[in-house]
């Protein structure tokens, strides 16, 4: 039973695939701008909008919108506490998944 609990305490934000998935290439790029990140997940402009817009809500990452000569821009980075929680939920599922 303890194993259900273990993966059950996951962060459920985080655990959301497209979520992982986005949080995966923030984590390895420091920043991203919003066509690299359509581009390397593969969402939809409303998915990703969606879940960009889930992470920034839990302070996981930070949006900046902005233009660059006449174009509009909009990056994003993660936080610490977004990288904290990252790495947390990294060594979750790792320990969960060395006891199976």
């Amino acid at each position: 039973m303890s194993d259900l609990n273990d993966i059950s305490s996951l962060d459920r934000v985080i655990h959301e695939p497209a979520r992982l998935a986005l949080m995966s290439i923030l984590y390895a790029a420091n920043q991203a701008d919003f066509l690299y990140l359509l581009r390397e997940s593969g969402l939809t402009k409303g998915n990703l909008s969606a879940h960009l817009g889930k992470l920034e809500a839990v302070g996981y990452i930070e949006i900046e919108k902005g233009y660059v000569g006449k174009l509009p821009q909009t990056l994003c980075r993660m936080t610490e506490a977004g990288r904290r929680a990252f790495e947390n939920y990294r060594k979750q599922l790792g320990d969960f998944l060395e006891k199976l």
